[in-house]
């Protein structure tokens, strides 16, 4: 069985980027997964805005859903009562709304391993309880 990975804004950031701190260690990485890695409309919105200054930055986040490379796999329709009580639950770290996204899915695809530069998702559980397998720098804690 694959086990699916759920990319977080700052991988897709640091992947394009190639000033950002996690450049090279994202690309290592990225190398030995499968894709396509999973993401919602949130981390899209957010790495487009956070590339808007790079030249040709929203088209390259864009071009890695185009290329499979990311995969929208996530209704918030469907979840947003389960984002709002997880937003409410971590109110006091905060939880954004991505963040939020992100958690719930990795609750829905059991097997998922979560790829962030975000050390928020070391205090953040899912399922009630259980710690989220994530792909993250050794220095990055909460």
């Amino acid at each position: 069985m694959i086990k699916p990975t759920i990319a977080d804004t700052g991988i897709i950031v640091a992947a394009l980027n190639k000033r950002e701190k996690y450049h090279v260690w994202t690309l290592e990485q990225m190398r030995s997964l499968t894709v396509p890695m999973l993401t919602c409309e949130a981390v899209i919105t957010e790495a487009c805005h956070l590339m808007r200054t790079e030249p040709n930055g929203k088209e390259d986040v864009l071009n890695l859903i185009e290329r499979g490379i990311l995969e929208i796999d996530f209704s918030l329709e469907t979840e947003v009562g389960a984002i709002k009580d997880l937003m409410t639950k971590y109110k006091n770290v905060p939880m954004d709304f991505a963040n939020g996204c992100l958690v719930r899915m990795s609750e829905l695809n059991e097997n998922a391993t979560v790829f962030t530069l975000d050390g928020d998702f070391w205090i953040y559980r899912k399922n009630g309880g259980k710690q989220i397998p994530l792909i993250i720098p050794k220095d990055v804690r909460s």
